[in-house]
């Protein structure tokens, strides 16, 4: 399974003394894109394509407090992929030195391509990449429709009569 060791540092505490959440999307956030840049999707790769990644949402549970002082072992899974290798889903587990489980996450993203500014589908040869990260239980192939499945959807308001 592909995973990355933390140290926690100073800066990763909050005012309660553990792990602040925005550490917890950091280390995250940084094992997925090692593993990315692993298996062909660097930043040089990425600009050639001319397409990035984009979160939809990152959904955390806390099971157990991170304190400082022991690292933190962050591991990667695929929870879903679409055909097109448009959309995917990641699995985390944040675990602490005991292997004790911490803290769980479902991240749902997307590629986009950067001069149009729409969502993108990937070459066949990085969705084979990326079809090689060990799969959840629960892996499924996602469609559009996954993107929504929460029932979030933006609604704008008038700025001005806020005041």
């Amino acid at each position: 399974m592909y995973h990355k060791e933390f140290e926690i540092r100073w800066s990763d505490i909050d005012a309660n003394r553990h792990l602040a959440n925005s550490a917890y999307m950091n280390f995250m956030s940084h094992t997925r894109m090692a593993f990315l840049m692993e298996n062909g999707f660097g930043q040089k790769q990425l600009a050639e394509l001319n397409i990035g990644p984009v979160v939809f949402y990152e959904h955390i549970y806390y099971f157990k407090e991170v304190m400082a002082g022991k690292p933190v072992t962050v591991t990667l899974e695929l929870k879903g992929l679409s055909e097109d290798g448009m959309f995917f889903e990641f699995l985390h587990n944040i675990y602490n030195y005991k292997g004790e489980h911490c803290a769980s996450c479902e991240m749902l993203g997307s590629w986009i391509d950067l001069k149009e500014r729409s969502l993108t589908k990937l070459p066949d040869y990085l969705i084979e990449n990326l079809d090689h990260l060990e799969k959840t239980e629960d892996f499924k192939v996602l469609t559009k429709e996954d993107t929504r499945r929460h029932g979030k959807k933006p609604q704008s308001i008038n700025l001005s009569e806020l005041s």
